[in-house]
């Protein structure tokens, strides 16, 4: 298999590339260390952007002190949504447009890392959000240059957006979820504490997990980055290349760290070897994918969440119906795996035996199929889509959704169809 990355026709992408934060820091009480940081970047005035639940939090009183203590200027923003969704963004963008703001510091989960990235994108560069949103959806532009300094601290063992050069938002009136990628948002500098997930409740670092999971399987078993046509120009080199020799390395390493200590985290979250390894799966899946990219789960995962309407999960008490991102791409991964398998055999199988030592090759489809349902089952996560409220009337709205992530369907292992869709659709509502 790691001869394909060899291949060099002329005309095939023969380059990739990783783009990631100036500085990573890893382990615990790394968090205390963002006045520092901030302070050797030359901020003087930053915007810490926080969720309602952080926000009444000790962890976000030592965060803002620890950036006063540096004699920082600290103005705040609270109002982040789970899921973030472009109206929600736009509202606080212009809360804070007028403000004075030389750097962003995010303290949170995927959602208030994304929404920073956004809000540092619109204030540096103000223009219409569509702008830039990924084709087909928006028009793709990039920013003409460097956004503000940007500083993460993630509290979920889950995205991994502190080392991506993406973000992930609901488009409201469309019902659809897509992103922005361009390699000037990712943050400057990723702080990453694995003390900041210990009050995570059950169910969210049971999605966040899955997310991890998906990250680290569907990037080791993308599409290789050779097998793409050569760029015209560096400028138009995707920041989702496609498998790489890097993130088979990563994307190995994180699936293992997942299957053995999450669910220890959800039994006991205060398991500080369980928290520690989940922390660090997320971020090397997130430096996996973040340039190897994701395909088929995460496609699908995109209509589910923009189109649930009645599902309120256990632990995501926010008053509207949610599919949260690492149970939107966990259900419908069990059936897309199975149909994926026969198409990458070797990598499939690899991925397989850890879940099941004993795998035999001819079985991977089947086998990789249960034993991923019996991880939800053990987590207490839905197994189909028709727990959370979907029917096969939703059926074509979901295919259709799915086949507007070219982006993402374009590194599947097998170009899928939109019949290939329908039928895994089918079986994933159950």
């Amino acid at each position: 298999m790691q001869s394909i990355y060899l291949l060099n026709t002329g005309i095939n992408e023969t380059i990739f590339s990783i783009n990631l934060p100036k500085n990573i820091k890893f382990g615990f009480g790394a968090s205390k260390e963002v006045g520092f940081e901030a302070k050797k970047l030359g901020l003087k005035e930053v915007l810490l952007v926080v969720g309602e639940r952080l926000y009444n939090s000790k962890l976000f009183e030592d965060v803002k002190y620890s950036l006063e203590n540096k004699d920082i200027k600290v103005h705040v923003l609270n109002r982040v949504r789970i899921e973030p969704e472009d109206e929600e963004i736009l509202n606080s963008y212009r809360e804070i447009k007028n403000l004075r703001i030389d750097g962003f510091v995010a303290l949170g989960g995927g959602s208030t890392i994304d929404t920073t990235k956004a809000l540092n994108l619109l204030y540096t560069y103000p223009s219409d959000l569509m702008d830039y949103v990924n084709k087909p959806v928006g028009k793709s532009l990039h920013p003409p240059g460097d956004l503000k300094p940007m500083i993460a601290i993630p509290t979920t063992g889950g995205t991994g957006s502190e080392t991506t050069s993406v973000l992930v938002l609901d488009i409201k009136k469309l019902k659809i979820k897509t992103g922005i990628s361009n390699p000037y948002i990712r943050p400057t500098v990723a702080l990453i504490d694995p003390l900041t997930t210990v009050t995570v409740p059950p169910m969210v670092t049971a999605s966040t997990g899955l997310d991890v999971l998906n990250h680290a399987i569907e990037s080791y078993t993308a599409k290789p980055y050779t097998a793409k046509p050569m760029v015209n120009n560096p400028e138009e080199r995707p920041v989702y290349a496609g498998s790489t020799p890097l993130s088979e390395i990563f994307g190995i390493a994180a699936i293992e760290y997942v299957l053995r200590y999450l669910k220890r985290a959800v039994a006991n979250p205060y398991d500080l070897e369980a928290r520690y390894y989940l922390m660090l799966a997320s971020s090397i899946a997130g430096i996996g994918f973040g340039h190897a990219g994701t395909h088929l789960p995460h496609a699908m995962a995109y209509p589910i969440a923009g189109m649930v309407e009645r599902w309120y999960p256990e632990d995501y008490e926010f008053g509207y119906p949610i599919a949260p991102h690492g149970i939107a791409t966990a259900i419908p991964a069990a059936y897309a795996f199975n149909f994926l398998a026969l198409y990458d055999e070797e990598r499939f199988y690899n991925v397989t035996s850890l879940f099941d030592s004993n795998v035999n090759f001819g079985e991977v489809p089947e086998v990789i199929k249960e034993s991923y349902l019996n991880l939800l089952e053990n987590l207490r996560i839905p197994t189909t889509l028709k727990e959370l409220g979907f029917s096969k009337e939703n059926l074509e709205a979901l295919v259709n959704g799915t086949m507007a992530q070219q982006r993402l369907l374009s590194l599947s292992p097998k170009n899928v169809t939109k019949k290939d869709v329908e039928k895994i659709f089918l079986e994933a509502i159950g």
